[in-house]
């Protein structure tokens, strides 16, 4: 289940993120509701990740798969330019979360 959590923990936090854009500096009641709740539950289900994982290996998941989904939100919905550096950027982002997942010992399976 932490997994379940955490990675419903990273989508609102997208969610968040993304809303916190369209709040138009908290001038937007909707968008700006949507980034508190999502901000709150994101926390909220990350607190309960971290009561049975370590602290790192959540943070560097959390963080890692963050910034990939939130950097292709930007480029996906909001048309901001991505180069071949910043992909290659990405990518090895993503790689680094794959190869913590799949090879650390610091991770309870």
């Amino acid at each position: 289940m932490n997994w379940l959590y955490l990675s419903v923990a990273i989508v609102l936090e997208v969610v968040a993120t993304s809303a916190l854009k369209l709040s138009d500096g908290f001038t937007r009641l909707l968008p700006s509701l949507v980034v508190v709740v999502g901000y709150g539950a994101a926390f909220f289900l990350l607190s309960i990740t971290l009561r049975s994982m370590p602290v790192g290996v959540v943070y560097a998941v959390w963080s890692g798969v963050g910034v990939v989904l939130i950097t292709l939100v930007g480029w996906l919905v909001f048309g901001q330019a991505l180069d071949v550096p910043a992909f290659i950027g990405i990518a090895l982002i993503a790689a680094g979360v794959v190869v913590l997942n799949a090879f650390s010992r610091s991770i309870a399976h």
